[in-house]
Formats: structure tokens, C-alpha cells, sequence
């Protein structure tokens, strides 16, 4: 079970200075299970198929190094930090991206036995776009991009329908646009509509003429990592207590009051928790959930070092364990590093969940 990035809809969570909505966390889970109980009466003789391409025009590293010589006082005040996230990009102490990117794009494709599109998932390591009107309520790209694939395979008005999916890759530094680039203003969901589109196109050339089987072997292996949690110190908490006050969340604005709220949630963690990881194997083709904001240079090792050729990478599946930076960006420092709720795991966390997710391909069937 995984979820997609907005920040243009009800509050699960409570990240960033709100509370979690009790009547939508009351509502969804109850839809959830809907979906799931459609899809079980929808079951029919069906054919899969998959393949990947490319959309490198989209995703850009968020995490630009500080230009040697240059100090760069981040949002909390603190200066030394070697990088910087791109909220005031373009900046002068602007340097190179800290790490790469992943342009693939990978589709999986569920057709009807006679050949009719049933469902694609696709696969894009892209963080979100954002560009959404003041106070609307948007599943930003992804909605687009299955709107927009529904139309071009003409699969509209199908009875059962067609489901089209966009799951988050490995994306947790990376933006849709350039941050040395400064970008010209433009109407609400101008960059949603491009980014969905072009995403789109390409899943749309990838599938022309791709062989669908009938005949796969499917398995799924679940594990769970004990990662060791990166809590506060007394005298940590005791500043963040004194910051916050007696004030409610309403009450609190700015970043150093987010990161003093973060701070007391966080030293109510446990001293480790049990990070669930995920494994499906579909004839060939392997598929990793990791339950967190996960760097592109994670994904693409876990790629590359896999024993299983092909597979993709889902983030935010089976929990949200907040970013989960490789140990050297948490030496670069800036927003995705910084202890605290949105940051809770260990400095080698990547280590232990890529060893584990290697140990399951190896096992995998």
C-alpha cells in the first residue's frame, strides 16, 4: 500500500505545523478497503506486460551544494551546513546538485485476455509539482498523468474502467524544476499540466507495441529492519519546551517553531523502530516498497546492485518514515537532514534497509 505526494490535500499525517484531520483519517480508511473489495469483483483472465523509458526533462536535485568560499545561513539560523535545500534558489551561494537524479520511467501493463487496456502502473521519481491554485484540493500530477494516459490509449468510458497509477519512485531530492533557474510566473497548474503530459507521452511510446504474457509466476516477501531512531538530547528538548511555550499548533508559525514542535514529538519516539520493507517478484521484473522519502541515489543503487533485472523502486509504501538520506548527504547537512519528525532515522539507516532489500532479491522467486 503506498500513497503519492501533495500538498494540496486533507492532513493524515500532521507534518509541518497542523494537526491530522480526524474526520478524513476517520473516512479513508473504510475507502481504502473499497477499492481493494472492487478490484476483488472486477477479477478477470488477464495479460501483463512491462518496459521503461525515460523523462530526464523533470527531475532536478532540490540539494545544491554551497559554492566554496560562500556561508549560507539556513531557515533555523544555523550556518556550516555544506548544502542547501532550493526554497530561495536561485541564490548566490547556489553551487552544484549534491547528488543525482533518476529519470526512468517504468510502466506495467494490465490488459483484458483480448487485448483491451485494463490498468498501467507507472513508476517516476519526481517528488511532486505543486503549482496548484490558493487553498484548492488537487492530487497534483499524478491525477493529470492518469487523466491524460486514459485519453491517449482511448481507453475512456471503458465498463470496468481503466485504472491508470503513478506511484512515487525515489524522490526525495528531487524537484521538477531547475533551482539555478529563476522561473518566470505562470497560471495555476501550467507546470502540473507539462510535467503530467510529457510523463504521459513517453508511457504512452513505451507501451506501443509492447508483448503482454499471460502466464507469470508472482510472489511477495515482507520483512521488517530494526532502525535505530535519532532523538534529541535533554538540552535539546528543553529549548524546543521553552520555544513552544504553552502556544497550540495554531498558534506557531516559522520554521524554528516547526523544528521546536518536531523536536518534543520526536523525543517521544522509541529508541528504534521496526521500518517495514517489501519485495514483489512478477515473472522477471522485481518491485521495492520503501516506507519513506527515499534519495534518488538510493534507488538507483538498489538498481543497479540488484541480483533481479529489472526493477523499480516505490517510496511512501507500507508508512512514511519521513526522508531517509543516504549517510552522505546527512554530512552535506540542510532540510531533508535536520533531526527531527520529517527526519527521524539513524545516519546509516540506507545502509541497513539497501543490505536487507538485497538479502530478499537474492531470496526471491
Amino acid at each position: 500500500m503506498s500513497a503519492t505526494h501533495t500538498h494540496s490535500a486533507g492532513a493524515v499525517t500532521g507534518a509541518h505545523l497542523c494537526e491530522p484531520d480526524p474526520t478524513y483519517r476517520a473516512w479513508l480508511p473504510d475507502r481504502l478497503a473499497d477499492s481493494v473489495r472492487v478490484a476483488v469483483n472486477r477479477l478477470a483472465p488477464a495479460q501483463i506486460g512491462w518496459a521503461r523509458g525515460s523523462v530526464p526533462q523533470h527531475v532536478f536535485c532540490r540539494r545544491l551544494l554551497i559554492r566554496p568560499g560562500m556561508t549560507y545561513t539556513n531557515q533555523l539560523g544555523f550556518t556550516g551546513e555544506r548544502a542547501k535545500m532550493n526554497w530561495d534558489s536561485p541564490h548566490p551561494a547556489d553551487g552544484e546538485p549534491s547528488a543525482p537524479v533518476d529519470p526512468e520511467l517504468f510502466v506495467v501493463s494490465v490488459q483484458t485476455a483480448a487485448g483491451r487496456p485494463l490498468a498501467v502502473l507507472a513508476n517516476y521519481s519526481l517528488h511532486y509539482v505543486g503549482d496548484v491554485g490558493p487553498g484548492h484540493i488537487s492530487a497534483d500530477y499524478f491525477g493529470v498523468f492518469a487523466d491524460r494516459l486514459q485519453q491517449l490509449l482511448g481507453a475512456d468510458r471503458q465498463d470496468p474502467p481503466f485504472v491508470a497509477l503513478l506511484s512515487n519512485g525515489t524522490s526525495g531530492d528531487v524537484n521538477n524544476v531547475n533551482p539555478r533557474e529563476r522561473r518566470a510566473p505562470q497560471p495555476a497548474y501550467t507546470q502540473i499540466r507539462r510535467v503530467a503530459f510529457d510523463v504521459a507521452d513517453e508511457a504512452r511510446r513505451v507501451l506501443e507495441g509492447l508483448r503482454h504474457r499471460r502466464e507469470v509466476a508472482l510472489s511477495a516477501t515482507t520483512t521488517e529492519v530494526r532502525v535505530i531512531t535519532h532523538r534529541p538530547t535533554a538540552a535539546e528538548v528543553e529549548q524546543a519546551r521553552q520555544r513552544v511555550g504553552g502556544r497550540s499548533v495554531a498558534q506557531l508559525s516559522g520554521w524554528q517553531d516547526n523544528y521546536a514542535r518536531e523536536t518534543l514529538l520526536l523525543a517521544d519516539y522509541p529508541e528504534a523502530l521496526p521500518v517495514p520493507l517489501q519485495v514483489f517478484r512478477v515473472g522477471e521484473l522485481a518491485v521495492a516498497a520503501w516506507p519513506g522519502e527515499i534519495f534518488a541515489s538510493t534507488g538507483l543503487e538498489l538498481k543497479q546492485r540488484s541480483p533481479v533485472q529489472p526493477l523499480f523502486n516505490i517510496g511512501l509504501a507500507n508508512g512514511w518514515y519521513g526522508y531517509i538520506p543516504p549517510p552522505e548527504q546527512h554530512a552535506l547537512g540542510a532540510y531533508e537532514t535536520w533531526r527531527a519528525r520529517t527526519a527521524p532515522l539513524e545516519v546509516d539507516a540506507t545502509v541497513k534497509l539497501v543490505d536487507a532489500f538485497l538479502g530478499m532479491l537474492a531470496g526471491s522467486r
